[in-house]
């Protein structure tokens, strides 16, 4: 069963967004329905820290044993962060999406486009759940 936190915000591709400690900032990452759709994580490419993606434009790859996936940036923005310990462990995206699987820290260039993002229950709508 697929965990869908209150707290976040979703898009259709499988992609959560949650507030940052730093105002304007959201860690973002993959939802717990994808990493368990994909299977066992063995590798993730992400960008470098200052790069700059506008909505839904690809910002890295996620490697599984059964498939390869584009990764969407939810929202326009700048990279702050990239979670290094994915380099050593991809797996930390199938035992802790939420958590220590996350991907980017990203500081949102207009937080109104964050409204087009789902909510918990329209996700969970949206995947079937």
């Amino acid at each position: 069963m697929s965990d869908y936190p209150s707290d976040l915000l979703y898009t259709e591709e499988h992609e959560y967004l949650r507030a940052a400690d730093e105002d304007g900032v959201y860690v973002v990452g993959i939802t717990d329905y994808a990493q368990g759709e994909l299977g066992d994580v063995v590798f993730v490419e992400l960008p470098e820290v200052g790069s700059s993606f506008a909505r839904m434009e690809t910002f890295g790859t996620i490697e599984a044993v059964k498939a390869v996936s584009d990764l969407f940036c939810p929202v326009t923005g700048e990279v702050v962060a990239v979670n290094a310990a994915l380099d050593d462990d991809p797996s930390l995206v199938n035992s802790d999406p939420y958590g220590a699987g996350w991907m980017v820290k990203l500081r949102v260039d207009d937080p109104s486009e964050l409204d087009a993002l789902l909510d918990a229950a329209g996700y969970e709508a949206h995947v079937g759940a």
